[in-house]
């Protein structure tokens, strides 16, 4: 891909809290773009981006989406994301292989809670935004309210681009500041050909306002447009956009439209803010990686002439095999190509590269750095791995991918769907990071855990229909986490004989109560382990943690503790791994017994939404559920009750919601921590 091609790429993701637009956003850019020739609607379950059965009966996306198209000069790869919480995973992995991404809101809603988690998310990846508050047509719209709420809420600096012609119901067009014209966006024709007029009388004076403080923004960040408004020099609109463009790339700034995207109003500026705002590929930092036999860091830069470094964001089971998705940060591939696997350290012969659009796919013949790409080919490839060329091997950074909070058990109905019940499950592990599969050791059930209910209930309904595997499905059930409440020493000693071979370890540790959210930290002192061989240091760490991924109340990982290797003698000729291993974990479990094991349960972080007249019944269910309110926000027509509560007393609550509203009221919610379990739930396992 030419120089001049990769300038004019652009990689985007579209982020929000569910239900704000991301999905009618995506249909109106493929409509406008000339991508497709009708624009579905979530709401009938037609939207092109949309295309599983799951998506399609319940109105929401579950998995993140990747197509492509072309808005005058540029190339756009285009990902929607999920807005609910259950599929982070989704906007996690999609955020790590993007250059830029548009934010949504509602001009109703304003920040919701998991617009603030996609938006840190997309902070901790350092990714451009754009933001588009949407609904303006709507009762109750108010983009100022909306504007604040990014500022204080997100701890951020918005940039209005655009005011609105008209509220609610009368929103009908866009005040361009950076061309000082009004954009008015025809229902007859649905949107296609916004029609520029001037700027209305009436307005005058508001848009000359609007447009000095978006000029005295761009100043931040050109000193050339400082001094001409010092000198009331007339600053053209390019110089503007430049300026907006690199305080909008280096993350200060974040520009904000206006649209309806249901109504078609608002999609043409937003893709020319695309285009004209967010990055290419070449203006983004190197890629931070590891080289993989010096261990020293290396620069990956967007450069088809270097070797081949790309990254598997994304697994996906496609008719039992495996589709990868690849970000391609330096090099080219080509079908027939054979490349390296960093975790694996094995080579891989890819057979195809496709193009997506949504789940079809168009055959290319070769992809080239920068772009956004999809493999088949890979059989061993899971999410996060690096993919390199064998002349440079490189590990780029991961991705964290968030620990289930339930579970459940399921069981296969017959003989047939025992048999392919793990395969299936397997399929569904490579997909989906936060999907986790293990036997409990007592009962000989499957437990399957994720991020939610809802999460949960869609592995159980792709099980049936894309494996045809009948289960039989228990209740959720809480995933909990063991800590500590007391500090406890010990000193463990292995010596046995296995296989005709001598084992021998000792080790000393220290365990001790941190605070909520600490997670667990381990402490080796170099001083009394520093005749340990180099390889056998590095394990010593990997172990105390794995140690710790099983307590002793009901084996789950233990968190809010740290742990400190006192002593541990080193006989080069005596002390071996396996004996080693067996020490540390007898000395955790152990340990641990003596320390006041506990356990901690998942609070959720919870919006709800109810008419004004049930609000105080509403909170009163709340707090008889353990919840704590921190806030209501009154709109018209609807209060917002924001707080934390236990996700155990949350199961089944939407119906009893439903209930007492009368079918009006919905929540939502997002994990926020780990606190300490009520005496019930501790008298239920024996503490």
């Amino acid at each position: 891909m030419p120089t001049d091609s990769v300038q004019q790429l652009r990689n985007i993701g579209i982020i929000s809290h569910i239900d704000a637009g991301k999905t009618t956003v995506s249909e109106r850019i493929l409509f406008y773009t000339g991508e497709i020739h009708k624009m579905g609607e979530v709401h009938d379950g037609m939207a092109v981006m949309d295309w599983m059965d799951q998506e399609q009966e319940r109105g929401i996306t579950i998995t993140a989406t990747t197509t492509s198209c072309r808005w005058k000069e540029y190339n756009i790869n285009l990902i929607d994301t999920p807005g609910h919480i259950d599929f982070t995973i989704e906007v996690e992995r999609s955020l790590r292989a993007l250059d830029g991404a548009v934010a949504i809101f509602s001009a109703v809603e304003g920040v919701q809670p998991q617009s603030e988690s996609v938006w840190r998310q997309a902070s901790r990846y350092n990714v451009p935004r754009l933001c588009l508050i949407n609904k303006m047509d709507r009762i109750g719209a108010n983009y100022r309210a909306t504007v604040e709420d990014i500022s204080e809420k997100l701890q951020a600096r918005p940039v209005l681009l655009q005011i609105p012609l008209g509220e609610e119901g009368a929103f009908t067009g866009v005040i361009d500041l950076l061309e000082n014209q009004l954009v008015r966006f025809n229902d007859e024709d649905q949107g296609q050909s916004p029609t520029p007029e001037p700027v209305p009388a009436d307005y005058l004076e508001e848009v000359q306002h609007a447009r000095e403080a978006l000029i005295e923004c761009a100043a931040d960040f050109d000193d050339s447009i400082l001094s001409d408004v010092l000198d009331n020099n007339p600053i053209d609109t390019p110089r503007i956009v430049s300026a907006l463009r690199r305080g909008t790339i280096a993350c200060q700034i974040f520009p904000v439209l206006l649209g309806s995207a249901l109504r078609n109003k608002g999609i043409q500026p937003l893709l020319d803010a695309i285009g004209s705002l967010l990055p290419s590929p070449l203006d983004t930092p190197p890629a931070a990686a590891l080289h993989l036999q010096s261990n020293a860091p290396h620069q990956v830069h967007t450069d088809p002439a270097q070797p081949l470094c790309a990254l598997a964001f994304k697994v996906l089971a496609d008719e039992g095999r495996k589709l990868t998705y690849l970000r391609i940060y330096s090099g080219s591939v080509a079908p027939g190509d054979t490349i390296w696997n960093s975790r694996t350290g094995q080579p891989e012969k890819l057979a195809r590269l496709f193009r997506m659009h949504s789940h079809k796919r168009e055959r290319i013949g070769q992809a080239f750095a920068g772009d956004i790409v999809t493999a088949t080919g890979l059989k061993h490839v899971l999410t996060g791995d690096t993919l390199y060329d064998e002349k440079l091997p490189l590990r780029l950074a991961g991705l964290d991918a968030p620990e289930p909070v339930v579970s459940l058990a399921v069981e296969p109905k017959t003989v047939d769907d025992r048999d392919r019940l793990m395969p299936a499950l397997e399929k569904l592990q490579w997909e989906d990071p936060t999907f986790k599969v293990k036997e409990d050791v007592d009962t000989g059930q499957t437990l399957l855990s994720g991020m939610g209910e809802l999460h949960l209930e869609i592995i159980t309904e792709r099980l049936r229909s894309d494996f045809n595997v009948g289960v039989t499905i228990g209740r959720p059930q809480v995933v909990f986490r063991e800590t500590i409440q007391a500090v406890g020493t010990i000193t463990e000693h292995f010596e046995k004989e296995i296989d005709g071979k001598h084992h021998q370890a000792e080790i000393s540790l220290k365990i001790s109560p941190l605070p909520r959210k600490a997670g667990r930290q381990i402490t080796v002192n170099t001083s009394v382990t520093g005749n340990l061989p180099e390889d056998l240091q590095t394990w010593l760490c990997a172990q105390l943690d794995n140690a710790c991924q099983s307590g002793v109340i009901a084996g789950y990982p233990l968190t809010d503790l740290q742990i400190e290797v006192c002593a541990l003698p080193y006989d080069a000729g005596r002390t071996s791994e396996l004996g080693l291993s067996a020490a540390i974990n007898k000395a955790i479990t152990d340990v641990v017994r003596s320390a006041q094991p506990t356990l901690l349960e998942p609070i959720m972080r919870l919006e709800l939404v109810a008419p004004p007249d049930y609000t105080g019944r509403v909170m009163g269910t709340l707090q008889q559920k353990r919840g704590q309110i921190e806030g209501v926000v009154s709109h018209p027509g609807q209060d917002i009750i924001r707080g934390t509560i236990p996700l155990f007393e949350m199961f089944g609550y939407m119906t009893e919601l439903r209930s007492a509203t009368k079918g009006q009221g919905s929540f939502t919610m997002e994990f926020s921590h780990f606190d300490q379990a009520p005496s019930e739930t501790l008298q239920r396992f024996g503490l």
